[in-house]
């Protein structure tokens, strides 16, 4: 359930999860109720379904969240990536991992004016420390502007200076 903590705008479906995670519906439906009973996750009855979303409200949720990122090695790429590149100014997750499935792989989008050469070094750095491998597409500031909202909303926004 990795995936409503690191995506707070993630909702899912009991069976939609049933077929993301490819676990039985009974497992997930346990899981399902153990947070919502901890009131970590919300309800809500759309239809004849009911979708979960992460209660952000929760008094556990930042930290759960940080945990979160750290498993998955978000931290260092913010530390050692995001916060060394000069004119960088946002940072967003795609991919496998910011729809909560643990691929291996981090996909980044990195807006700004970027140092090619500085970033593959550090890139290398941080796959080393984090054990996962990491891809990228660097937009500029004009090129990311005209960017469709339906591609944005694939992305997670997880650094900005």
């Amino acid at each position: 359930m990795l995936k409503f903590f690191l995506n707070p705008d993630n909702s899912a479906y009991l069976r939609g999860l049933e077929s993301e995670f490819e676990e039985s519906s009974n497992a997930i439906r346990l899981e399902l109720n153990r947070l919502t009973e901890a009131n970590m996750l919300d309800t809500e009855v759309v239809g004849n379904r009911k979708l979960f979303k992460v209660n952000q409200a929760h008094p556990l949720f930042s930290e759960i969240k940080s945990i979160v990122q750290k498993y998955f090695g978000l931290d260092v790429v913010i530390d050692q990536i995001a916060r060394k590149l000069g004119n960088l100014k946002t940072v967003y997750l795609t991919g496998d991992i910011a729809k909560g499935k643990d691929s291996g792989i981090i996909d980044l989008v990195l807006v700004g004016d970027i140092d090619q050469a500085y970033l593959l070094r550090l890139i290398a750095k941080v796959e080393k420390l984090i054990k996962r491998k990491i891809r990228f597409l660097i937009y500029s500031l004009d090129e990311y502007k005209i960017q469709s909202e339906t591609e944005k909303k694939e992305y997670l926004l997880i650094w900005e200076s």
